[in-house]
């Protein structure tokens, strides 16, 4: 089967100053080099990376512990400081209601195992944590 004759005007291009004046052709972008044409992948985006170090959970006692200070991110060993807490006062109200009231009640005031303790950086002197025995 042949094709039908060609009956029409043969196809000129136009000018450029025609072609400058023509809406672009729907489906090309108007800055190629700003818009993503269809059907081709978008240029790969800059990837940040963030370093998140987990650390085990520390369990503070009246003791010093060892641990990786957050604030200036150096292996430390803390140290300990002791303040009356809510112990220490308990149980010198107890001895109190026990006749120890010449002095003795105080012991528990000495004692540091029944005080609370405050475990602190020996760099940056921040406070890691409190331990309190109630």
């Amino acid at each position: 089967m042949a094709a039908p004759p060609y009956s029409g005007t043969p196809y000129t291009p136009p000018s450029y100053e025609e072609a400058s004046k023509m809406p672009p052709h729907p489906g090309y972008p108007l800055n190629p080099g700003y818009q993503q044409s269809p059907g081709y992948p978008a240029p790969p985006q800059p990837v940040t990376v963030q370093t998140v170090i987990v650390q085990p959970a520390v369990r503070f006692g009246d003791h010093p512990v060892q641990m990786t200070c957050p604030s200036c991110q150096q292996a430390v060993v803390t140290s300990v400081s002791h303040r009356a807490g809510l112990l220490t006062w308990l149980s010198c109200g107890g001895l109190v209601l026990f006749g120890c009231v010449f002095g003795c009640c105080l012991i528990p005031f000495c004692i540091d195992s029944l005080q609370d303790a405050d475990h602190q950086c020996p760099n940056c002197h921040t406070i890691l944590g409190t331990y309190k025995p109630l």
